[in-house]
């Protein structure tokens, strides 16, 4: 949603009681920027890494998590890792992604179970 220039927090709020669960991933707001003045494809974006792990990108998942909280979210959230394994480790880009979701979603007033 963000990557197509949503807002993230007022969909949230808005159908909030439509939401079963939850995909997440960062974006790389550098990659973004050059894929949105060179008109790339969806495609070469990703392959030129403009997605990733919570926590390493520009997305704020504290206030995220909070709107979570604010609907009464209980279901699953989900880490997408788009990273190309030659590129970063899959394992420890896991390890960032899960810090990152678990401290939101402290700071939030949520749990993660893992």
């Amino acid at each position: 949603l963000t990557f197509a220039g949503g807002d993230v927090l007022a969909t949230t709020e808005r159908w909030g009681r439509r939401i079963n669960h939850v995909h997440t991933k960062d974006i790389r707001k550098d990659v973004l920027k050059k894929l949105k003045a060179e008109d790339w494809s969806f495609l070469k974006g990703v392959l030129e890494g403009v997605f990733t792990v919570p926590g390493d990108g520009s997305i704020d998942f504290g206030a995220f998590m909070k709107s979570l909280k604010t609907i009464g979210y209980s279901g699953w959230v989900v880490i997408e890792a788009e990273q190309d394994p030659k590129k970063a480790n899959p394992l420890k880009m896991a390890e960032i992604g899960m810090a990152a979701l678990s401290e939101a979603a402290a700071a939030a007033g949520l749990s993660i179970a893992s």
